[in-house]
């Protein structure tokens, strides 16, 4: 078992550059800097738990798997596909879809925490 409380200390989050072929990363505006945590993945590869954070920028990406993200901090734009954009803030939940393609508008340093499922078996 684990707790996440929205004020726990992150020194421990790796960089985690925006160069994954899979995602087809596109940064649109600024210059943000991603680190992260994965606190579990799941016997087959296919499921993961994890802490990420982002610095202010713009960037489109393709969602690897189907994801509940609740955010701890910050503000964001997410526009999914051709959907409206929603705006999100701490404590705010979103879901997204494994194949989607997202845009994400970092507004205020995010930290969210993420649970992904349906992913391509890493094992």
């Amino acid at each position: 078992m684990r707790l996440y409380r929205k004020d726990e200390p992150l020194d421990d989050l790796e960089h985690w550059p925006f160069d994954n072929k899979a995602s087809n990363y596109v940064i649109v505006q600024g210059n943000p800097v991603a680190s992260g945590r994965i606190d579990y993945v799941s016997p087959d590869g296919t499921a993961r738990l994890g802490v990420w954070r982002c610095t202010e920028g713009v960037f489109d990406c393709n969602e690897l798997g189907d994801e509940l993200q609740t955010i701890l901090q910050g503000r964001l734009i997410l526009t999914l596909g051709e959907e409206a954009p929603i705006e999100c803030i701490r404590g705010d939940s979103v879901f997204t879809r494994k194949g989607q393609r997202v845009r994400w508008e970092i507004r205020e340093t995010v930290i969210k925490l993420f649970h992904t499922s349906n992913l391509d078996s890493t094992v």
